[in-house]
C-alpha cells in the first residue's frame, strides 16, 4: 500500500469516521484512499472555514475527532479562524494538510508557504511526516494528541510524495492518554475553602457543564451554599427542564463586575478566571473583585466529573441536588419580531435533546434567557469570538448526532462569513433549522462603538457597520443552495414556521428581520 492508504487504515483503527474536506492537487492520493473505503464518510465543504468549524461542532458532540482535509498553507489559513474557536473550546480535531512533494519545495512555486508556522498558531500539536512509512505513525500520534484532556487541535502536514510512495511500517493502535487524576490534597483544600464561611462561587466550564457533572456540582452547592456560575461562552452547556441551573457570567464588563462583586472566593472547574473580552478605557481587565481569592479544583485537561464527585463525597453532600430547572412554558408570542419573541417560540417548540448553536450575537442573549426552562437541550456558543462559526458548528453537530434536531441561532453579518455551509447542509441532508436573525447590521459593533468611547459616530462610520443597502435576501440565498427557506413577517409567522420546521427532517432556514 502507499502512504495515503496506510494513513487512512491507521486513522480508521483509531476511530475516525468523518472527514470534512476541501482538498486540492496535493491531497489527491488521500482523496482516492478515502474513496476506496466505506469506513470514513467524506463531507465536501466549499470553504475551509466551514470544514474546520464543522469539525469543531462534531468534536463537541461526539467527544472524538473528525479529520479535516485541507490544501496547503493558504487552505489551512482559510480555516484558521474556526480552528482558533475550536482551540478555545478544547475539542478534539485532527487536521491533515497537504504540501508539495519534498523535492519540489525548493522551487518556491506559487502555493509554497511555511505550513508549520501557520499550523503552530492555532494547533496544540503539529508534525510534518518524515516519509511514506512515517505517515501512518503521524496519523496515530495526531489522534492521540487530539484526545489529550478534553480535546486538542492536532495538525499533521503531508508532503505529496509521502502519500503516493510505498509504505511498509505499521504502528499498533494508539493509547489515548488518561486524564490527570485529582489528588486528595486538592479535594481537601477546596472542601476547607468552601466551608470557611465566605461567600463562594464555583465557575464551571468545559465538560463540567455536562449533565452528570452539573449534578455533582449541584450537590456541592447544596452542601456549601456556593453559587454555581457558567463561563460566558461555554463549549457545550446541557441545560433546560430537569437539569441543574447555572448562572452565566455576563458579557459586558460593567455588568459582569457587578454580577461578581459580592463573591469573596472563586473555585475554577474546567474554566479560567473571568476576564473582559476586550480592553476598555478606564475599565478593568480582570472581572473578579479586588482582594478575592481564586483556587483551581480541575482544569480542562483533568477529569472535572471525577473532581466534582470526589468533592461532593468529601463534603458528605446529599446524593441528589435539591433543585432542578422546572419546565415553564411562556404564552405563544404575537406581534413584532423581537429577540424575546423568538426565544419564547424556541422555549415552547424545542423538542427534547435539541442542540442549539448560538451565534445570534446581539439577538442571542434574550433567546438564551427565554429558553432556560425549555425542554432539556445542549447550548453551544462562540468560544473564541471569531465570527463565522455558527453555521459550520451546527453542520458538524448534526453529523455527530443525526437523530437530534439542531437549531442554529444565526446573526446575519456572521452568517456571511461561512454561508457556504448551507450548501453542505443540503447535500448531506442534515437536520438543521437555521433561524436567521436579520438586523441588517453588525449591531454588536454599534454597541461597542459607544462603549469604547471612540467619539460621536457619523454617517461614514456607520456605513462600515450597517449591512444595508443593498438588503441581503436570505430566503433566495438559502434556496439557491438547495435549502428550503421562508421569511417571518411577524412573531406569529415565526412561531408557525418554526413549529413546522420542528416536525420536518432536513435543513431549512427561517429569516426573521428583527424589530429592535
Amino acid at each position: 500500500m502507499n502512504g495515503a492508504q496506510a494513513l487512512l487504515k491507521k486513522l480508521v483503527e483509531a476511530g475516525i469516521e468523518i472527514c470534512f474536506a476541501n482538498p486540492g492537487t496535493s491531497e489527491m492520493h488521500l482523496v482516492l484512499a478515502i474513496g476506496k473505503t466505506d469506513a470514513v464518510r467524506p463531507i465536501l465543504c466549499l470553504f475551509e472555514g466551514v470544514a474546520t468549524g464543522a469539525a469543531d461542532g462534531y468534536g463537541r458532540m461526539a467527544d472524538k475527532p473528525a479529520i479535516t482535509l485541507l490544501h496547503m498553507g493558504p487552505g489551512f489559513a482559510n480555516g484558521m479562524a474556526n480552528l482558533h474557536n475550536a482551540k478555545k473550546a478544547h475539542v478534539p480535531i485532527v487536521n491533515i494538510v497537504g504540501d508539495h512533494a519534498t523535492y519540489h519545495q525548493k522551487y518556491d512555486s506559487p502555493l509554497t508557504s511555511d505550513i508549520p508556522a501557520h499550523a503552530t498558531i492555532c494547533s496544540d500539536w503539529t508534525r510534518v511526516s518524515k516519509s511514506a512509512d512515517d505517515l501512518a505513525v503521524s496519523g496515530a500520534l495526531a489522534v492521540q494528541a487530539s484526545m489529550k484532556g478534553s480535546g486538542k487541535v492536532a495538525t499533521m502536514i503531508v508532503p505529496a510524495n509521502h502519500a503516493w510512495e510505498e509504505a511498509r511500517q505499521t504502528l499498533s493502535q494508539p493509547l489515548i492518554p488518561p486524564q490527570k487524576v485529582i489528588l486528595p490534597a486538592t479535594i481537601d483544600d477546596i472542601a476547607t475553602t468552601l466551608t470557611n464561611g465566605k461567600h463562594s462561587a464555583i465557575i464551571l466550564g468545559g465538560r463540567a457543564l455536562r449533565e452528570e457533572a452539573l449534578e455533582a456540582a449541584g450537590r456541592v452547592a447544596d452542601a456549601t451554599g456556593a453559587m454555581l456560575l457558567c463561563e460566558t461562552f461555554p463549549t457545550r452547556l446541557q441545560r433546560g427542564a430537569g437539569r441543574v441551573k447555572v448562572a452565566r457570567i455576563p458579557y459586558f464588563v460593567e455588568t459582569a463586575v457587578e454580577f461578581l462583586q459580592s463573591y469573596e472566593q472563586f473555585i475554577l472547574v474546567g474554566a479560567q478566571i473571568p476576564v473582559a473580552f476586550f480592553a476598555y478605557p478606564g475599565k478593568p481587565s480582570l472581572l473578579t473583585p479586588e482582594g478575592s481569592s481564586v483556587k483551581i479544583l480541575a482544569t480542562v485537561d483533568t477529569c472535572t466529573l471525577t473532581a466534582l464527585k470526589s468533592l461532593a463525597d468529601k463534603l458528605n453532600a446529599a446524593p441528589e441536588p435539591r433543585e432542578r430547572q422546572v419546565r415553564v412554558e411562556p404564552p405563544v408570542p404575537t406581534g413584532a419580531r423581537t429577540p424575546q419573541a423568538i426565544g419564547k417560540s424556541l422555549n415552547i417548540l424545542l423538542p427534547e435533546q435539541a442542540i442549539l448553536s448560538d451565534e445570534g450575537v446581539t439577538c442571542g442573549f434574550d433567546s438564551y434567557i427565554c429558553t432556560e426552562s425549555a425542554a432539556p437541550h445542549d447550548w453551544l456558543t462562540l468560544t473564541g469570538g471569531a465570527i463565522g462559526q455558527g453555521l459550520p458548528l451546527s453542520l458538524g453537530a448534526a453529523v455527530a448526532c443525526p437523530n437530534r434536531k439542531v437549531v442554529a441561532l444565526q446573526a446575519d453579518g456572521s452568517a456571511m462569513y461561512t454561508v457556504q455551509a448551507l450548501w453542505t447542509m443540503a447535500r448531506e441532508k442534515t437536520d438543521v433549522t437555521v433561524v436567521l436573525l436579520n438586523n441588517r447590521s453588525y449591531a454588536i459593533l454599534n454597541i461597542e462603538m459607544a462603549r469604547v468611547g471612540a467619539g460621536q459616530p457619523n454617517d461614514k462610520m456607520r456605513s462600515m457597520l450597517n449591512l444595508s443597502p443593498p438588503l441581503i435576501d436570505w430566503v433566495h440565498i438559502a434556496q439557491g443552495m438547495g435549502v428550503r427557506a421562508s421569511r417571518a413577517q411577524t412573531a406569529d409567522d415565526f412561531h408557525q414556521q418554526f413549529a413546522e420546521a420542528m416536525k420536518m427532517k432536513g435543513p431549512c432556514l427561517i429569516e426573521a428581520v428583527m424589530n429592535i
